[in-house]
């Protein structure tokens, strides 16, 4: 092997057990490395170097993640690192086209054991040139042809994910030729479902089609109130604001009217800008029916601790885990006040049992003592750990945790 195979591979192969959840993060952090110095290689190394040494990377990082627990996705993003790089690395050592198109059908038609991946033809386009581009599709036309009839229902097919690749090749394929008629065609399909109008619309963004990608991107906006719809909202809005700032602030209003937040609050108070004042009104008064959204909104966006703690009360907010964000920041306001909702949050911590709860409940506990030394409060905070012991004295847990936090 080559030095640089010396260095990266490596890292990308291992023996190891990686099924344990642990064990697959430390070694996706290594290919990670791996990748890296593979990268930094680029500019001073032989592009065949290059080459053979991504596509062996690549080749055996799919074999490490068939057998590994990625549930953190850390071994996927490294995968994904060495299939972008892999078309690169391809047309800059000019690696004969036969060849190429040969690995890109078995890797996507003919591997058993990987086939969550996919590989892009736009990306490959440059190293395949227009004559592999057009034995490329010969290649794909002639797996879709053995298939037989296309399946009213892809997933009801023998071959679902054959026609799956077939799909996922027209689309990219229709972007490279940048033919509109075929991208509305395999992108928006039946016009059924949200998503797939905006993925026509990013599909025109990346062609350069902004016009045609707004208003794709504005149709999947009003298809429902779904939660693909609300994705695409703010795609759209993106859109306007990079392409057409003047019709984005009332974009961003529609979006919160139609879907009321503290996320499309806060980003409508960022559109608005100066103009904010004339928003604050209505926007205060809609989350109001949500009084999570409310709180958050003021906390995180306004920057209005003490607004926010008053919309708690008034609202009765009623969720701890806003409760306990919202005392973080009006400790700084009026520590002694926020000690009944820490108590309430202690109280509402021990109602399960188990260490964990028992941890948050005593670093809880530990704080308000904190908050309250040297005040008349002091006393009550540690009459309150002196009743909690006693209540759960049957809990030894309890009473180490509690110990292990320096509790009275």
């Amino acid at each position: 092997m080559s030095t640089l195979a010396d260095a990266v591979l490596p890292l990308i192969r291992t023996r190891s057990d990686l099924y344990r959840y642990s064990a697959a993060n430390a070694h996706g952090r290594d290919m990670h490395e791996a990748v890296d110095i593979l990268e930094a290689a680029i500019p001073t190394t032989d592009p065949a170097e290059i080459y053979s040494v991504t596509h062996k990377a690549l080749a055996s990082s799919l074999k490490v993640i068939a057998r590994a627990d990625d549930s953190s996705g850390i071994i996927g993003d490294a995968c994904r690192r060495l299939l972008d790089l892999h078309p690169r690395a391809a047309a800059a050592a000019r690696t004969p086209v036969a060849k190429l198109i040969d690995w890109m059908m078995k890797f996507q038609f003919d591997d058993d054991e990987v086939d969550y991946f996919e590989l892009d033809p736009v990306a490959y386009a440059p190293a395949l040139g227009e004559t592999g581009m057009k034995a490329y599709r010969k290649r794909l036309a002639d797996v879709e042809a053995k298939l037989g009839p296309r399946p009213a229902e892809r997933w009801n097919s023998g071959h679902s994910h054959e026609w799956f690749t077939l799909d996922w090749n027209a689309q990219r394929l229709a972007v490279l030729d940048h033919d509109v008629d075929a991208i509305i065609r395999t992108h928006a399909k039946d016009r059924k479902v949200a998503a797939w109008l905006e993925d026509t619309a990013e599909a025109f963004e990346e062609i350069g089609e902004i016009d045609l990608a707004m208003d794709w991107a504005k149709q999947a906006t009003n298809f429902d109130r779904g939660h693909q719809s609300l994705k695409a909202a703010d795609y759209w809005c993106g859109l306007l604001e990079a392409h057409r700032p003047a019709d984005a602030l009332d974009a961003r209003l529609s979006v919160f009217r139609k879907w009321p937040s503290s996320t499309t609050a806060a980003r409508l108070h960022k559109a608005a800008g100066k103009a904010w004042p004339d928003y604050r009104d209505e926007v205060v008064a809609t989350l109001a029916a949500s009084p999570r959204d409310a709180v958050l909104f003021a906390l995180l966006t306004l920057k209005e601790p003490e607004f926010a703690w008053n919309l708690a009360h008034s609202l009765a907010l009623d969720t701890d885990h806003t409760w306990s964000e919202l005392v973080k920041a009006y400790e700084k306001v009026d520590p002694i006040a926020t000690l009944p909702i820490h108590q309430r949050l202690v109280e509402n911590e021990l109602v399960e049992a188990g260490a964990q709860h028992y941890r948050l409940a005593a670093r809880r506990l530990a704080k308000m003592r904190t908050l309250s030394a040297g005040s008349g409060k002091s006393a009550e905070v540690n009459d309150l750990i002196a009743d909690l012991r006693e209540t759960h004295r049957r809990r030894p847990r309890l009473q180490q945790e509690f110990d292990r936090a320096g509790l009275p």
